[in-house]
C-alpha cells in the first residue's frame, strides 16, 4: 500500500461530480475574477462560522497582513506571537515594520502560553496573534481577558483549525477565528478546508472593520479608481471559491473522519513507551489538521528515518523555533530563551492524517512505531 501524509486525490474522487460541475459552471460563465461564486462562498462560510463578515483573499499570509493593516497598526508597534508556529505569522508583522514579540507555548496544547503574555506587554504593544495550532484553539478565554484589560487587538491565526469550536466557562461557544477582532485562515490544498490552488479569508464581526479589510484587499479602493488607503491586490479567484463552496458542505464530515483516525492512533499507540500522544483541551474541540506526537529521549529523528525506510511518511512542524531563525534573531533571545518551544522542536513528529485514512494503513503505521520502540 502507498501511504501519504495527505490524500487529496481520494478526497476529490468522493465528490468528483460536484467539483467538476462547479468548475464547469465557472468555465461556462468565464467570470474568473470576482465571479458570483466568490460572494456565495463567503456568505456560506459566514453562516457556518456564525460570524457577520467573511472577506476572501488570495492566501492565508495575505489574510494576516490585511488584518494587521486594517487595524491601523503603525511601524514600531509590537505584536505578540507564539514562538512555535509557521514563519508566516511573524513574517507579515516584520514586513509591515511592526515588531514581533515572541512568547513560549504550552507543551500539552502546543499553543501560546497565555500565562506568559502579560510580562511581554509594553506601552508599544498593540495586538496579540494566537495561533490555533495543529487543529485546536489556543486558550482564548484568559487571552481575551488580557487583551481587554490592556486594550489590545486580537488576530486569530486559524489556518490549521477551521471548524474547531471553543467553549467559554459560561457555556458560550464560538468557532475558531471568530472570537477576537479578526480571524484569518488559509485554503492551501492540504488544509482541512482546502482549495485546488491558493486562497485565504478573514472572519470579522465589526462592519466598518470588514469594509476596511475589503478595501485594503482591493488596492485600497471601495469605488473603482478611488484609492482611499494604501492597499494590496489579494483576491480569491472564482474557480477556487466554487471548489471551496462544495467542500464546505463536507467540512464537519471531514473533521469527524480526522477525529476517527486520531482515535485509532490513540488506541494503537497508547501503550508505547517513549512517545506522548496529542492532548485534547477540555474547552476546545480538535479538528486534527495534524496528528502530532512527541518523541522523547532524543529519538525523534531516528524514528522519522525508520518510518521512511518502511515507506511511512512523517513531517516535523516546526524544526526551528522563530527566535532561532536568522531572520528573527534578537540579542538576548538565543538558545534557552523559550525552553518549551525548543524542546518541542526536537520532539514533535506529525503522522499521516487526512480524511481518507484507511484502518489498514493506520495499523501498519502503528505496527512500525511499536517495532521501533520494542
Amino acid at each position: 500500500m502507498k501511504i501519504t501524509m495527505v490524500d487529496l486525490h481520494g478526497q476529490y474522487e468522493r465528490i468528483r461530480e460536484e467539483i467538476n460541475n462547479a468548475i464547469q459552471e465557472v468555465l461556462d460563465t468565464t467570470a474568473f475574477i470576482n465571479g458570483p461564486q466568490v460572494k456565495t462562498f463567503a456568505q456560506h462560510l459566514a453562516e457556518y462560522n456564525q460570524v457577520e463578515h467573511v472577506v476572501p483573499c488570495a492566501n492565508g499570509t495575505d489574510a494576516l497582513q490585511i488584518a494587521l493593516m486594517a487595524l491601523g497598526l503603525q511601524p514600531g508597534d509590537e505584536v505578540i506571537v507564539p514562538v512555535h508556529t509557521y514563519v508566516a505569522t511573524a513574517e507579515v508583522i516584520a514586513l509591515l515594520r511592526l515588531e514581533p514579540i515572541f512568547v513560549d507555548c504550552v507543551a500539552d496544547r502546543f499553543t501560546i502560553d497565555v500565562t506568559k503574555i502579560e510580562e511581554k506587554i509594553t506601552p508599544r504593544t498593540k495586538a496579540i496573534v494566537p495561533v490555533h495550532l495543529y487543529g485546536q484553539c489556543a486558550d482564548m478565554e484568559p487571552l481575551m481577558d488580557i487583551a481587554r484589560r490592556h486594550k489590545l487587538y486580537v488576530v486569530e491565526d486559524t489556518a490549521q483549525a477551521i471548524g474547531a469550536t471553543y467553549t467559554f466557562s459560561n457555556g458560550l461557544q464560538q468557532k475558531a477565528g471568530c472570537i477576537g477582532d479578526i480571524g484569518t485562515t488559509s485554503f492551501f490544498p492540504s488544509k482541512n478546508l482546502g482549495c485546488y490552488g491558493d486562497g485565504g479569508a478573514l472572519f470579522i464581526r465589526d462592519h466598518e472593520l470588514a469594509e476596511r479589510a475589503r478595501m485594503i484587499a482591493n488596492h485600497g479602493q471601495k469605488i473603482k479608481y478611488h484609492h482611499s488607503v494604501v492597499g494590496c491586490n489579494s483576491r480569491l479567484d472564482t474557480m477556487q471559491a466554487a471548489i471551496l463552496d462544495v467542500k464546505l458542505k463536507y467540512l464537519d464530515e471531514y473533521s469527524a473522519a480526522r477525529n476517527q483516525a486520531a482515535e485509532h492512533y490513540d488506541k494503537g499507540l497508547a501503550t508505547v513507551k517513549g512517545i506522548i500522544l496529542p492532548q485534547r483541551a477540555a474547552n476546545s474541540t480538535h479538528v486534527f489538521h495534524q496528528y502530532t506526537i512527541r518523541v522523547q529521549n532524543h529519538l525523534r529523528d531516528e524514528l522519522k528515518s525508520f518510518l521512511a525506510e518502511h515507506d511511512v511518511p512523517s513531517m516535523i512542524y516546526y524544526p526551528i523555533p522563530l527566535h532561532l531563525q536568522e531572520a528573527y534573531a534578537k540579542k538576548g533571545q538565543g538558545q534557552g530563551t523559550f525552553p518549551v518551544a525548543e524542546q518541542l522542536s526536537e520532539e514533535v513528529l506529525s503522522l499521516p492524517m487526512h480524511t481518507e485514512m484507511k484502518a489498514e494503513e493506520q495499523e501498519y503505521i502503528i505496527e512500525q512505531i511499536r517495532t521501533f520502540f520494542n
